[in-house]
């Protein structure tokens, strides 16, 4: 009470002593979250000090940074849209590598690639596959209307691509020049943009590795290199990811919540889910690469055997769990498994806790989902990978994936309170 006496006292000299303290608060990007409107002070002066200062947020610096909502609204859906388009590449870059299409264009352009608009022009680009390994080992012999349905493919693959990064740009450049943007999303904004191009070199580095003239043993397939691969797709989703987490920001805000420390732990439990979901993926990206899913088409054992014979069969043996199609294929089973179990368990436990209604919602998706994805998988082995299970089967771990991102993004709030 002293304190607040003397506050009033030298409330003209306090309120000179705060505001370059305030100014300084202002400038920085992060500050306290503090609303003048919920302070009560006895000293009227002192308050209107504060308010002529607003507003005072976590993230945001100015009034001129805060984005409006109808702005807010506008970021979160071209964001989504953005990852909707990246949803369709995977799926795309899924059907270029199930039909055999990806290594039909043996030239890579930023800007400068076009189809053959004559026979003439048909006719070259296929001599210049011709010259290449995947023509002289696999595909000798087949017809220019073939190549067209190939070339096409990597094409459409590739163009996708770049509408991509142009969806990305043309908005990201308007709304930067409005003023959309704080600091904060700036940076993330340049960060997107940069792992869009990165994700367009990545993608030449892998189909080149198919191009090279080291398929030289009779079990030798002209085929990219699994690393490549899983680190083409593994790129593909966390640009995804990244896209749809801020989208949702934006778009549906979480709710602060007030929990208990099993819920604090609950939510550790999805981030978890999360990583193992991207996990399980990307070890589906290496069976992909090695086409380790002709190998054993039987389940739950494989070929009766819980371990496959030749599972260690590659020196070191390390290489068997990246190099083996074998083992690869058990892997991703042993996986699958796990992530099934651990997303049912965070189902259930979900139901043990109180949890907001789009939170539980999401927790009901995920599940459904896990359960889902886990049943197309079998399918896929089970019938020899047709080309429409296994689409939807890639299509379907970044649904899952999408789901626990959702989740997460719901709980992202929970604040504990000690008891």
């Amino acid at each position: 009470m002293i304190i607040v006496a003397k506050f009033i006292q030298n409330q003209n000299l306090l309120c000179n002593q705060v505001r370059p303290y305030l100014k300084n608060a202002i400038q920085r990007n992060y500050v306290a979250a503090v609303k003048p409107s919920r302070i009560q002070l006895k000293c009227s002066a002192f308050s209107k000090c504060l308010k002529s200062f607003q507003p005072l947020t976590r993230f945001v610096t100015t009034a001129a940074e805060v984005p409006t909502i109808q702005q807010s609204k506008w970021i979160g859906r071209w964001l989504g849209t953005c990852a909707g388009m990246c949803f369709g590449a995977v799926v795309i870059g899924g059907l270029t590598r199930l039909t055999e299409s990806g290594l039909s264009m043996v030239e890579w352009s930023a800007f400068g690639e076009r189809p053959p608009m004559s026979r003439e022009d048909w006719e070259i680009e296929f001599e210049k596959y011709k010259q290449f390994p995947e023509y002289k080992q696999l595909k000798k012999g087949i017809s220019l209307e073939e190549f067209k349905f190939i070339w096409h493919m990597e094409y459409g693959h590739r163009m996708w691509g770049r509408l991509i990064g142009a969806m990305f740009v043309i908005p990201a450049a308007i709304f930067w020049k409005r003023g959309y943007f704080n600091s904060a999303l700036k940076k993330r904004v340049l960060i997107y943009g940069t792992l869009i191009g990165c994700q367009g070199l990545l993608g030449w580095y892998m189909v080149k590795s198919g191009l090279e003239d080291r398929f030289h043993g009779e079990a030798d397939v002209p085929r990219v290199s699994q690393y490549r691969l899983a680190s083409h797709l593994g790129s593909a989703f966390v640009l995804y990811s990244l896209f749809l987490w801020t989208s949702l920001h934006h778009l549906v805000p979480a709710k602060v919540m007030e929990v208990s420390k099993g819920a604090i732990k609950f939510k550790r439990l999805v981030h978890f889910s999360k990583g193992m979901v991207f996990l399980t993926a990307i070890s589906g990206a290496f069976v992909a690469g090695l086409d380790a899913g002709l190998v054993y088409n039987s389940y739950p054992l494989m070929a009766g055997r819980f371990l496959p014979q030749d599972w260690l069969a590659l020196t070191p043996k390390i290489r068997n769990f990246t190099e083996n199609p074998s083992t690869v294929q058990f892997d991703h089973r042993t996986l699958g498994h796990f992530t099934v179990l651990l997303l049912s368990s965070v189902w259930l436990l979900s139901r043990r806790i109180v949890l907001p209604p789009r939170a539980r919602y999401a927790a009901n998706a995920l599940a459904a989902m896990a359960w889902m994805q886990a049943s197309l998988g079998i399918a896929t082995l089970l019938f020899y990978v047709p080309t429409p299970l296994a689409s939807s089967h890639q299509a379907g771990s970044l649904v899952l994936l999408s789901t626990a991102l959702w989740l997460s993004h719901e709980l992202k709030n929970m604040k504990y309170i000690p008891k």
